[in-house]
């Protein structure tokens, strides 16, 4: 029998299923669905026709007495699995995939849109992620029950994390000083947005860079980066600059670790049509160069079209309707398994979608996705 990453890694999963009418191994029905979703399944329904007919080459190396579970299996236990022990399993078996974690770290959150279930009054789901751009995976992530309560999971997910050496990146909403000090605190530095959340910051910093750039920068350190992107018919120009003066970080004093005052300007043209944007930031990166700063910028904004925009294009995400229980985010936990496996693959030169029918039509390179580094 082939043991694989998954039977290694989530075999000691809690089962919520009393003994009584248990039938399969929890570890079988794990493993049907990650392979179901990686295969093109998007709900219970979906999966259980891919463990029906796949079920004879499963057999080789799950333990499957009789026939596979049915689409009301795969549900009831779903719903009811913990999604924070299999949160755990999933960031074992991803540090499996790199190993020591490093760069930059996103922290970011989405909305599973269809997750609402307006007659019993519950929300839609909203899952902050942890992405590692360097990486191109989710090491990390945990659910809320509004965006309004990212500023409460945040904490939750960054005690997860190892943050030693690592730069973290948080959009507006993650702008707090007890955010900050858990970063500092935790080994990492943080570069965090800056809008009008914080108004009284969000003014005191775009009025640092005001005053400078109104004297030519005479009186205050700095640094500057311009990137240049064309594609598709669009041109971007960014322009990072830094201030690291001391006098100037007086209107961010209060922050802890904090090292330096950023702003990148953003100008973009498509066709006649070119708009421009202001962005603010403030970082506990001790450099002195805008360079490092704008790469820190520019893979957390890569995180729409990286992580967002594949789970909702390759894996329909925004379109799941499951709301029992935790099956939501846990078939949204499975996606990003499934999406982990599919991009640190190497093997084949081809994108998701296409990694996904290979999947599904060669059982050798599923069961590769399926197998750790080291084995």
């Amino acid at each position: 029998m082939t043991t694989t990453s998954v039977t290694r890694h989530f075999g000691d999963l809690p089962d919520p299923r009393s003994d009584h009418g248990k039938r399969y191994p929890l570890v079988s029905v794990i493993t049907i669905a990650i392979c179901g979703v990686i295969c093109g399944s998007e709900d219970w329904v979906g999966v259980a026709a891919f463990g029906r007919a796949k079920r004879d080459w499963f057999a080789t190396f799950l333990d499957l007495p009789g026939d596979t579970p049915t689409h009301d299996t795969f549900a009831r236990i779903f719903a009811r699995l913990d999604p924070d022990a299999f949160e755990a399993c999933f960031r074992a078996w991803t540090n499996t995939l790199v190993g020591e974690l490093s760069g930059t770290i996103a922290l970011d959150g989405k909305t599973l849109r269809r997750s609402f279930d307006a007659a019993s009054g519950k929300a839609a789901i909203h899952m902050v992620s942890a992405w590692a751009g360097e990486h191109g995976l989710v090491f990390g992530q945990l659910a809320v029950g509004d965006k309004s309560n990212e500023i409460t999971a945040i904490p939750r997910l960054l005690e997860l994390l190892d943050l030693k050496a690592m730069t973290v990146t948080i959009d507006a909403i993650g702008c707090q000083k007890a955010i900050a000090e858990k970063i500092v605190k935790g080994g990492g530095e943080y570069v965090l947005a800056v809008k009008d959340n914080q108004p009284t910051l969000h003014a005191d910093v775009a009025r640092v860079f005001d005053r400078a750039a109104g004297k030519g920068w005479r009186d205050a350190a700095h640094d500057t980066h311009v990137e240049v992107d064309k594609g598709h018919g669009r041109i971007e120009t960014r322009t990072t600059t830094i201030t690291w003066s001391p006098r100037d970080l007086v209107e961010a004093s209060g922050w802890p670790g904090v090292a330096c005052l950023v702003r990148v300007q953003r100008e973009r043209t498509i066709g006649d049509a070119t708009t421009k944007t202001t962005h603010h930031f403030i970082a506990s990166v001790e450099t002195r160069k805008a360079e490092r700063i704008a790469a820190a910028v520019r893979s957390h904004w890569g995180v729409e079209n990286q992580l967002h925009w594949r789970l909702d294009v390759c894996f329909n995400e925004d379109n799941s309707r499951l709301r029992a229980g935790h099956g939501a985010q846990n078939m949204s936990r499975l996606r990003r398994i499934a999406l982990n496996a599919l991009r640190h693959d190497t093997s084949e030169k081809m994108g998701i979608r296409n990694k996904r029918l290979m999947a599904g039509w060669d059982h050798r390179y599923l069961l590769r996705l399926l197998a750790s580094p080291s084995g």
